[in-house]
């Protein structure tokens, strides 16, 4: 066997490693692009929205703010 062949079996080789390696790696990158757009189509459907939790908070400080006029008033009486 000829050293030219011998070398042009191991480059042969080299590159078709190489090449099913990049297929890999480009299957994988592709796969995780679909995956991060399933989750940014997703996300909204399964988290609150910041204008929602905004707004959520509020009506409880509201419902907070009238038990504590009350318990406040309920002192008061309590005290005369």
């Amino acid at each position: 066997m000829e050293q030219q062949t011998i070398i042009n079996i191991s480059v042969g080789a080299i590159l078709g490693v190489l090449g099913w390696f990049a297929r890999v790696m480009w299957d994988s990158v592709n796969k995780l692009r679909d995956d991060i757009h399933e989750i940014e189509i997703a996300l909204p459907s399964h988290y609150v929205r910041r204008d929602e939790f905004f707004d959520a908070v509020k009506l409880i400080n509201d419902k907070l703010d009238r038990i504590y006029d009350k318990l406040e008033g309920k002192a008061d009486k309590r005290g005369e």
